[in-house]
């Protein structure tokens, strides 16, 4: 068998197998895999006998999030289509930073950027960016209102660097995710010198807490927290600061597609009156890793602070990719986004987002009916359940994570331990609801039992 049908028959195999198997790697999968641990071979081996060995070794070891029981991390599982497309891709090899590199990765990216543009409601001029996640598409975005703040300084920061440079005052929620915090670092702005703005129980910053705004500001505000999936009051906010020199951003890695849903499309209202928008596609657009998407109202302001150019870098007046985003040799992103939105459509992207909220609301629902508490207004597709003490939910989660009909993760929230229901996936059927929930409760029964105690709300 040649090496392409023997892949073929591979993945087929692992697909059609990953239901019956526990969601998280078993501890023989584990120590298996590290068999692969070895000095560098000396010889080469035959392709079809390295695939063989990493098929051996390694899919076993797998999360099997790309399934309808994985709930943690708002991890979105690969649609059919977007998943094949990948490999597509990858069979076609593209560098995408150019036009001249490969045509078809510019036109797909152009097309799905008109209709991300329009899915969302945004102003046709913006500017949109292929990127690896939302941390990059945050680091994008904030290189980009760095420029524009400090241009209307008077400030060249692409040719005399942030070395004396007027300074930028930089404010966000309380509740920010690290992943901003983390773009805020690399852009140059720092951690310790962040305003941080109160926010309510939910984790949305409030409006009236944000500082009187003088000079250079970058304002930062969320959609879609983490943990609560909350959203900051975006409308409210931009119509009431001062925007003659302030840029506001908008994190929304999973949260900006409940723009999609016309149930659920107030929640992200007033999001074209941002400056700049960032989300990942591998969340809830179920796109494979790693696929990122960063928004930008002012397209020359993004250029300008992006931009690149050497001799031997032709660039004809198309899509050039590697003006619109950090890094210049680059995989072609748009062709499983491209593929993703086909064939959903708008009503399919929909239904999906609408589902997910729905069979978020089954397990807030059927934990509570238990006697469990729920701490959050489950408004999009996170959940956060306690199950009494820390010691007792952290229990329950190490219980649910060993036995393997599903996998959660823990968090803190508001002072409290909680596991974090994240239902992000294409593939979650009600059927994986009902057999996930009843592992959650059975998990709950015996670790409260173990401990000797009992429900507590």
């Amino acid at each position: 068998m040649n090496i392409i049908d023997s892949f073929s028959e591979r993945a087929r195999t692992y697909i059609s197998e990953s239901k019956n198997n526990p969601v998280y790697p078993t501890q023989a999968s584990l120590k298996m895999m590290k068999d692969l641990i070895e000095p560098l071979p000396e010889n080469p081996m035959d392709a079809s006998e390295v695939l063989s060995l990493l098929d051996a070794k390694g899919s076993p070891a797998t999360l099997k999030s790309t399934g309808g029981r994985y709930f943690g991390f708002v991890t979105g599982g690969s649609l059919p289509a977007a998943m094949m497309a990948k490999l597509m891709a990858t069979v076609w090899d593209q560098n995408a930073g150019l036009y001249v590199m490969s045509p078809i990765a510019a036109l797909l990216e152009e097309i799905s950027s008109e209709w991300l543009l329009n899915i969302f409601g945004l102003p046709a001029q913006t500017a949109v960016g292929f990127v690896t996640g939302a941390t990059m598409a945050n680091f994008t975005a904030l290189a980009a209102a760095r420029h524009a703040l400090l241009k209307k300084e008077g400030w060249d920061p692409e040719a005399r660097g942030l070395f004396n440079a007027p300074e930028i005052t930089v404010i966000t929620g309380n509740e920010v995710h690290v992943s901003l915090l983390k773009a805020l670092n690399m852009v140059g702005f720092g951690r310790e010198r962040i305003i941080r703005v109160q926010a309510d129980n939910e984790g949305r910053i409030i409006a009236e807490k944000i500082p009187e705004i003088k000079g250079p500001t970058l304002l930062c505000l969320q959609a879609g927290n983490v943990n609560s999936g909350a959203f900051d009051p975006i409308e409210e906010i931009c119509r009431s600061v001062n925007r003659e020199n302030t840029w506001i951003h908008v994190d929304g890695a999973f949260g900006l597609w409940a723009g999609v849903s016309e149930k659920l499309k107030y929640l992200i209202k007033g999001i074209e009156l941002a400056d700049s928008i960032g989300t990942d596609a591998h969340k809830w657009l179920n796109v494979p890793y790693d696929s990122g998407l960063v928004f930008v109202k002012d397209r020359q302001t993004l250029l300008t602070a992006l931009s690149s150019s050497a001799a031997y870098l032709p660039e004809i007046g198309q899509r050039e990719s590697l003006q619109l985003v950090p890094d210049m040799s680059r995989e072609a992103r748009g062709v499983p986004i491209w593929a993703a939105l086909k064939s959903l459509g708008r009503k399919g992207l929909q239904d999906m987002v609408e589902t997910n909220c729905r069979h978020a609301r089954q397990f807030a629902e059927g934990l509570q009916k238990a006697g469990f508490s729920i701490l959050n207004e489950v408004v999009i597709n996170q959940v956060l359940v306690s199950f009494g003490d820390s010691s007792t939910t952290l229990g329950v989660i190490k219980r649910i994570q060993e036995e393997g009909t599903c996998w959660c993760g823990g968090t803190n929230w508001q002072g409290k331990t909680a596991m974090r229901i994240s239902v992000s996936s294409w593939a979650t059927t009600d059927e994986d609801v009902n057999l996930s929930l009843a592992a959650m409760l059975s998990a709950a029964e015996k670790e409260i039992k173990n401990q000797g105690k009992s429900i507590q709300n």
